[in-house]
């Protein structure tokens, strides 16, 4: 069973913790997610797309991520969702965090932060190795091409998140 801890409105642990998926965060608490965007020095993002069989945006387009453990701070996180999701260790990559946004789905139990991230690495199709229960397969797409799943309405967090595309 995994379990994540229950973050305040500072996005401070409280010392509690909460079983996965199991939405009883009271409003002002929130949980902790991450998300990490691995750009090639080319300009190229690695993105998956969500297999068919997921609850929510099933064949979206997204950057890998998930949620941080209990006792897990979000760098070893996201580290580790990249590296389970695409393969990808982005240990020794350039860069690291960028920002963080916050949700607040009032009466959900569903508040959150997301702690962002951006890795710069050399790597190439080959190097990929996507986690099949998660993906439905990957590309290496430019700036353009996501713009243009957001603007089709199948890209995850684009919104969100956009800047961190900006600057390779």
């Amino acid at each position: 069973m995994e379990y994540w801890d229950i973050y305040d409105s500072n996005k401070q642990r409280t010392g509690r913790t909460m079983k996965r998926n199991d939405w009883i965060l009271q409003d002002g608490e929130y949980h902790l997610t991450v998300l990490g965007v691995v750009a090639r020095p080319d300009g190229k993002f690695l993105i998956t797309k969500r297999v068919m069989t997921k609850h929510w945006a099933p064949g979206w387009w997204e950057v890998s991520g998930g949620s941080v453990m209990a006792g897990e701070d979000s760098e070893d996180a996201v580290k580790r969702e990249v590296l389970e999701e695409t393969g990808l260790d982005v240990s020794n990559a350039e860069g690291g965090y960028l920002f963080t946004y916050h949700r607040e789905n009032p009466g959900e139990g569903d508040n959150y932060f997301v702690d962002v991230y951006r890795f710069v690495m050399d790597f190439d199709e080959a190097d990929v190795h996507p986690q099949e229960s998660e993906t439905d397969g990957f590309m290496l797409a430019t700036l353009d091409q996501i713009k243009e799943f957001a603007d089709q309405g199948i890209f995850l967090h684009y919104n969100s998140i956009k800047e961190a595309f900006e600057g390779i």
